[in-house]
């Protein structure tokens, strides 16, 4: 039904993948003009731990000019300059990304854009899983890891990557196949340490359209699916555990909150009324759905549903653009009388950019969303994202509990994505939004961000650093770092 829908990323390709310098300079400057300072804080052996937004994943990999770029190593970059001493990251072997397991690929390389599109770079993956690297590493940044995950023993073992045991990163750092990542971490004895983990604690969920489940009331993570909401219990008492792991032996710290998912270019990206249609277009579903709406109508006329439900559900098209039809399943269960859970998307539910490999741009030509209702896993419907939301923010309450409780400095990055999502935030000259592709701020997958959000990610620890510890870092020049990386690094 749809003949012209286009990615509302198409632009010129010279224009977003440059900027300046391929290289990042450390100035030696301060935020106030005086003599730079650590303040009260001790930089000599930082550590940093998280997820794949700490390991510097952008493009849907991660690669050795991604893992360079990441905030930690940046923040480290800074650190050395008031005595901070080296950071090791635990590099892959090229800048194609993905990963090999005897010799298979098992994890995709990134993606670049092409003119029209992104697409994965050319060229072959060579990191495979099972060459071992001999650490310690400071960035403990585990790609894909759950908050639990990183207090999870035997996360490193070769063995459980086929089962979801184990992560396939962390096997490649870890000391011991046995061990955690939390042991590796505080077995370095850092003076100081950053954490940001959570995230996919509900992005996981978000992700799969909310095909998972809210595990909120269970309080044994060991049951819990790849896609589950975990229980804010179980995340504030692993985050009080990573916390007084990593300050035992005195070390100060920062840690951040966490974003609301549908701030990111994945969910905001396809507008939810994305379906042009003619006259004759609509005329023909509007008649294919009559069966449909009566059906609600009988619903309604024996008490099944409200007439607020009735409207709510109503299919109806009209010249011009509309919104797709979508599966919801918190809307009154008729299966029994033969009727199915379907309405058209608002401007609270989020069409996925992605999901299964296809792209929204591909399933809406094919008349899904129209025709055929998208099925749950292409949508964050609103009732989804009550769910995140409410679990996002009892997730935060605890953050900033431990936080404050530990004296340690905080980033409400939380706040910091909502700007970015909503007219965008300033530095340096430059204007980082989260609009797909030329916004700035994200990367190609539409999740991580892309090399200048990272370094607008380090600005803000370094800016909640200064405020706890009395240090003054400058921070990075925002127009040293590209928008997007090109094909070839």
């Amino acid at each position: 039904m749809i003949k012209n829908f286009k990615w509302l990323f198409l632009v010129s390709l010279t224009f977003i993948a440059c900027t300046s310098d391929d290289e990042n300079t450390v100035v030696n400057n301060t935020s106030d003009g005086l003599p730079l300072t650590a303040g009260s804080a001790d930089f000599s052996k930082y550590v940093s731990l998280g997820n794949s937004l700490t390991a510097g994943f952008s493009d849907g990999a991660l690669f050795v000019e991604g893992q360079s770029n990441s905030y930690p190593k940046l923040l480290a970059d800074q650190f050395s300059l008031v005595g901070g001493g080296e950071f090791r990251l635990p590099l892959m072997d090229d800048n194609f990304g993905g990963l090999l397991l005897g010799g298979l690929q098992v994890q995709p390389k990134r993606l670049y854009f092409n003119g029209t599109g992104p697409v994965q770079v050319p060229g072959a993956s060579t990191t495979d899983i099972s060459n071992i690297l001999t650490g310690p590493f400071n960035n403990m940044g585990v790609p894909g890891a759950k908050s639990y995950h990183l207090l999870a023993p035997n996360y490193g073992n070769i063995a459980g990557v086929a089962s979801g045991q184990a992560n396939p990163y962390f096997v490649r750092f870890a000391s011991s196949p046995s061990t955690t990542v939390l042991a590796d971490a505080t077995a370095q004895n850092a003076t100081f340490f950053s954490l940001w983990i959570g995230n996919n604690d509900v992005l996981s969920y978000a992700l799969s359209g909310g095909t998972g489940t809210n595990q909120t009331g269970n309080l044994n993570p060991a049951t819990y699916g790849a896609n589950d909401i975990t229980d804010p219990n179980v995340f504030a008492n692993v985050y009080s555990t990573l916390v007084n792991g990593l300050t035992a032996n005195g070390a100060k710290g920062v840690v951040a909150n966490l974003p609301y998912v549908n701030t990111i270019p994945y969910f905001t990206t396809v507008p939810y009324n994305a379906v042009p249609l003619n006259s004759a277009q609509v005329a023909a579903l509007n008649s294919g759905y009559t069966a449909y709406n009566n059906g609600l109508l009988f619903a309604a006329s024996n008490g099944l549903i409200s007439s607020d439900e009735v409207a709510r559900r109503t299919i109806n098209f009209a010249v011009g653009q509309n919104p797709v039809v979508i599966v919801d399943s918190y809307l009154t269960n008729l299966s029994g009388y033969g009727i199915p859970s379907y309405r058209q998307a608002t401007a609270q539910d989020y069409i996925l950019l992605l999901s299964g490999g296809v792209s929204a741009q591909a399933h809406l030509a094919a008349g899904n969303g129209t025709q055929f209702p998208l099925a749950d896993n292409w949508v964050l419907s609103k009732g989804e994202v009550a769910e995140l939301k409410t679990a996002t923010d009892a997730y935060n309450a605890a953050i900033q509990s431990i936080a404050s409780s530990s004296n340690l400095a905080f980033v409400d990055a939380n706040a910091v994505l909502n700007q970015v999502a909503n007219g965008g935030v300033s530095g340096n000259g430059f204007n980082v939004t989260s609009t797909y592709v030329t916004g700035g701020g994200f990367s190609l997958d539409g999740i991580h961000p892309s090399p200048r959000g990272y370094a607008l990610i380090a600005n803000k620890f370094l800016e909640a650093i200064n405020a706890k510890y009395g240090s003054n870092f400058k921070g990075v020049d925002l127009g040293d770092f590209r928008i997007l990386y090109p094909a070839s690094l």
